[in-house]
């Protein structure tokens, strides 16, 4: 996978972070993650079309979902993850895609995302088949954020 496509998430993902949660990310090293992997215990996943084929699967603890969600909502305290906090969620995630797209778009890649899908649970096994993940660590002070990319080669 080219860096320009990886850098294109990460800086969709900073300026969504802080745009709606009013949060700075600092970004970790990439790595290679192998296949199948186990994720947090929150993974809200958006497949990817277009020249560029395959998934994001953004993951964080159900601690770190909470206070972000509580900071998407003006401080709103969030105790447990309803309806309302899932959705957020969920937008946050289209919204980190919907840029991605369009910064991709700008560099002559033309990609589609599909409807996000929240999961959580104890020792989620994500399985991406012969696709290659790039893991990207990103920490803010609600916690740590995995932006996992898979791609068709």
């Amino acid at each position: 996978m080219k860096v320009e496509y990886i850098n294109a998430f990460i800086k969709a993902t900073s300026q969504v972070f802080k745009t709606i949660a009013n949060i700075d990310l600092s970004v970790g090293k990439p790595y290679v993650m192998p296949s199948p992997f186990e994720a947090t215990n929150l993974v809200i996943i958006v497949g990817i079309t277009g020249e560029i084929q395959g998934q994001a699967v953004i993951g964080m603890t159900e601690e770190t979902a909470k206070s972000l969600a509580s900071a998407m909502m003006m401080g709103m305290p969030v105790e447990k993850l309803d309806d309302m906090s899932k959705s957020a969620l969920q937008e946050l995630s289209n919204m980190i895609m919907g840029n991605s797209a369009t910064l991709l778009f700008n560099e002559g890649v033309v990609v589609d995302i599909t409807p996000p899908t929240l999961m959580t649970g104890q020792h989620i096994e994500v399985s991406t088949g012969s696709m290659k993940t790039i893991t990207v660590p990103l920490n803010c002070p609600v916690g740590e954020v995995l932006l996992n990319i898979s791609t068709k080669e």
